[in-house]
């Protein structure tokens, strides 16, 4: 039960950070693409800085959530992120959520339940035999860099669409090294054994790479192309280093069907809310302003 706590806080906390990103990565040039200025723009705006603020908050509940719990049962949770990220921009922005956007929040809060619910996830180790981390760094670090050269060769949402699953990819590594450096907390550890880990420093390395593909992405497009890839993505992957990597458990046969439904509702829940005003209203693209002759 703390551990689903943690995760839902992780979740609220990334759905805030990534409305205050947004908002300030509208106003960079198309120009600081995929370019370290890009950083430095951002850091001057205080939005973006309180949506930092609030990743840090949600690192360390997140922190909190995977050394309580199952990655397979934490990383998924967080697929509610885009139902409240939707909110707080319509919050924020005042702009009222539309019968549509409250169909959507319900298939996907529905979907998560019946697919969590179905696929029990249990047992797993809290650590990663040191071997197996070396063919799962090498698929990973080749699954990325297929996204982001397939991604530099577009343009718009369709670039923004597979920056964000690179990135829901760096995250849900980011998640299960943090899940392995948490171990080291547990008897015959403690703080020593863990800031001596490296999989403490991995997990530093790969959540800022993660979060400069994020923010090219939300640079490069809409978040409605972002967001859906970000949080499908990242529980669908996560679920997957849970099972090969934690030798965590879940149910088949013909689980496997509610389990598919539970997906599929996530899946349209999360179409409905990327097509709604809601979100169009709120996060998508400004008007460029009028040239002044």
């Amino acid at each position: 039960m703390i551990s689903v706590l943690f995760a839902v806080l992780t979740a609220l906390s990334n759905g805030s950070a990534s409305v205050l990103q947004r908002r300030a990565a509208m106003k960079v040039p198309d120009s600081k693409a995929m370019r370290l200025s890009l950083l430095g723009h951002l850091v001057r705006q205080k939005g973006w800085l309180a949506g930092i603020l609030l990743v840090i908050v949600a690192a360390v509940c997140q922190a909190v959530a995977l050394a309580t719990g199952p990655i397979s049962v934490v990383q998924p949770i967080f697929v509610i992120e885009l139902p409240a990220t939707l909110l707080l921009a319509g919050w924020m922005m005042r702009v009222r959520a539309s019968r549509s956007v409250r169909y959507g929040i319900a298939a996907v809060t529905v979907g998560l339940a019946v697919g969590l619910a179905s696929a029990a996830p249990t047992g797993g180790s809290d650590a990663v035999r040191g071997a197996d981390w070396v063919p799962t760094l090498l698929l990973t670090g080749a699954f990325e860099a297929g996204l982001i050269v397939a991604a530099l060769r577009l343009r718009g949402n369709a670039r923004a669409a597979l920056l964000g699953l690179a990135a829901a990819c760096g995250y849900a590594l980011t998640a299960a090294l943090m899940k392995d450096a948490m171990a080291h907390l547990g008897p015959g550890g403690g703080a020593v054994a863990l800031l001596t880990s490296w999989q403490l420093y991995a997990t530093a390395a790969a959540g800022v790479g993660a979060l400069f593909l994020l923010q090219n992405a939300l640079q490069a497009g809409s978040l409605v192309a972002v967001q859906p890839m970000l949080t499908i993505g990242d529980a669908l992957i996560s679920i997957l280093y849970g099972v090969t990597l934690f030798g965590e458990q879940l149910r088949t046969g013909w689980w496997l069907l509610p389990e598919l439904a539970g997906l599929g509702l996530i899946g349209a829940g999360c179409v409905v809310l990327a097509r709604s005003s809601l979100a169009t209203d709120t996060l998508g693209p400004r008007p460029s302003p009028p040239r002044v002759r």
